[in-house]
């Protein structure tokens, strides 16, 4: 009795009186690979502030939301990279810092952020920047964050957030309504005067996303397990985190937190997730058939190939954190003489486009492209072909094709991923006319994976390597999965320690 006594007292919590309820939004939102050479710079990043950063949730209108007074703060976000560089988060902690102690009283805020930030000097920059933020808030307002299912939940991060959510589709199909549950969960919370109990189960094993695919079994199935946890009596809200893998860091490692009313009921159901997260970790395999490059491409040249025939070129995906700019996967297309019609998307060198940018279309060029930013032989290549097209691309800014034989080159000026097929467009290809396209890809994002008619994972070098074994890890908590087999997982319940004034 005494134990739920004081259970009770902790998740008692009240706004000061009738005034309207005001909640700041912010948040830093990168995912990166501390494997890649790559830094990420200010320039990299996508930067809105005040009205343009409210403008970004359409659900602010909504009735649930439309007597809140949201707070706009600052909110940086890239595309997946390298680590940041000190000097940029610094002074993007330092703003939301000094817009929270600028702002007035606040109950609370939500924490837009994708959960595998990397930054130069930190092992833990999620968690950092929440201890920055909980010191300027103060003890009382509530944190809520949205999040990707592949960040990290570090108990730093567990302690200093009242509610904590992420994706539950990988490709990610409900980004925006990940974000609004998180923000409807705070307000609800908010309007109630409770601070939810919560549970953290830390899961020790390290999982590339292209073998997470929630398209596929057993991730599939394990998030489905949600919404019949999520209508229990006592739960708010259950959440699965595969981790982030091509991170050399302490915090690396599946999570599952449950939050809601009831202490037991949060604490019985994390386990309960944990135990099936922990449980099919064999059953997690390549959400497609894999090999070499020089094996993809053999299968993707046979006469009987269904096209577009796709290959992802998996260890330099953008997507994940690669540098965009490893030159592998293309040199072996360029010896391969019998192709006849395929592209391949992409390298970024802004250098290449613009010594080029500016012939003529049809004009003979000749350029070096690659092997700026990771040296992974073969290092640079030399392209000898003809200039196909220009166009400017909101992704990937000034971007060429260059035709070498039957291979059309796509080369940027920023990094980017060809995910969607209007990128393509800009630069006068149709896939469907295509035999091969090889993509700076993991699993293919939905309008790809639509449009292919077959698809292999090449199993390809570079700073998101899918072979995990492969990668230098120190840092992260040893024994995991797979790096280690054959031990006692010992999963543990986690809930936080009530904060004080």
């Amino acid at each position: 009795m005494e134990n739920d006594a004081k259970a009770a007292a902790t998740r008692e919590w009240s706004t000061s009186g009738p005034q309207r309820v005001r909640v700041a939004i912010g948040g830093i939102h990168i995912e990166s690979s501390t494997f890649s050479p790559h830094l990420s710079s200010t320039g990299d990043f996508e930067v809105t502030r005040g009205d343009t950063l409210l403008a970004r949730y359409d659900w602010l209108a909504r009735p649930w939301a439309a007597d809140v007074e949201w707070v706009p703060l600052v909110h940086a976000r890239a595309l997946p990279g390298g680590a940041v560089e000190a000097a940029a988060y610094d002074a993007w902690e330092a703003e939301i810092v000094e817009k929270l102690t600028a702002a007035g009283p606040l109950d609370g805020m939500l924490l837009d952020f994708h959960g595998a930030m990397s930054v130069v000097g930190h092992d833990d920059a999620e968690g950092d920047l929440v201890t920055a933020i909980r010191s300027a808030l103060g003890p009382q307002p509530l944190i809520s964050t949205a999040m990707d299912l592949h960040g990290n939940v570090s108990t730093v991060l567990f302690n200093a957030c009242d509610l904590l959510t992420c994706y539950r589709t990988a490709p990610h199909v409900d980004v925006w309504e990940t974000r609004e549950r998180a923000a409807r969960n705070l307000i609800d919370a908010l309007t109630r005067g409770v601070r939810p109990s919560k549970a953290l189960v830390h899961v020790p094993i390290l999982l590339p996303g292209e073998q997470t695919s929630t398209r596929e079994e057993p991730a599939r199935g394990l998030y489905e397990r949600i919404p019949e946890i999520e209508n229990r009596p006592g739960i708010i809200d259950a959440a699965i985190w595969i981790g982030f893998a091509w991170a050399d860091q302490p915090r690396c490692r599946g999570a599952v937190v449950v939050t809601g009313d009831d202490e037991a009921a949060t604490s019985s159901a994390a386990l309960e997730l944990g135990e099936h997260f922990w449980a099919a970790r064999d059953e997690f395999t390549f959400v497609a058939p894999t090999g070499t490059m020089d094996e993809c491409l053999d299968a993707a040249l046979a006469p009987a190939a269904r096209r577009p025939f796709f290959i992802s070129d998996s260890g330099d995906n953008p997507g994940a954190g690669g540098a965009d700019d490893v030159t592998y996967a293309l040199s072996r297309m360029l010896l391969r003489p019998d192709i006849r019609r395929a592209v391949f998307a992409s390298l970024v060198d802004p250098a290449a486009v613009a010594s080029v940018a500016g012939h003529e279309i049809g004009a003979p060029v000749r350029v070096t492209v690659g092997g700026r930013i990771d040296s992974r032989e073969p290092g640079p290549l030399l392209l000898d072909g003809v200039l196909e097209a220009v166009a400017d691309d909101p992704d990937g800014g000034r971007c060429v094709s260059v035709r070498v034989g039957g291979v059309s080159v796509f080369v940027t000026s920023r990094r980017m991923q060809y995910r969607l097929l209007a990128s393509y467009q800009r630069l006068g290809v149709d896939v469907a006319d295509v035999d091969v396209v090889v993509v700076k890809i993991g699993y293919l994002e939905p309008e790809l994976f639509d449009a292919a008619g077959d698809w292999l994972l090449a199993l390809t070098p570079g700073g998101v390597d899918q072979h995990l074994t492969r990668l230098p890890y120190h840092h992260v908590i040893r024994p995991v999965f797979p790096l280690d087999r054959d031990f006692d997982a010992g999963l543990t319940v986690s809930t936080a320690p009530p904060r004080r004034n």
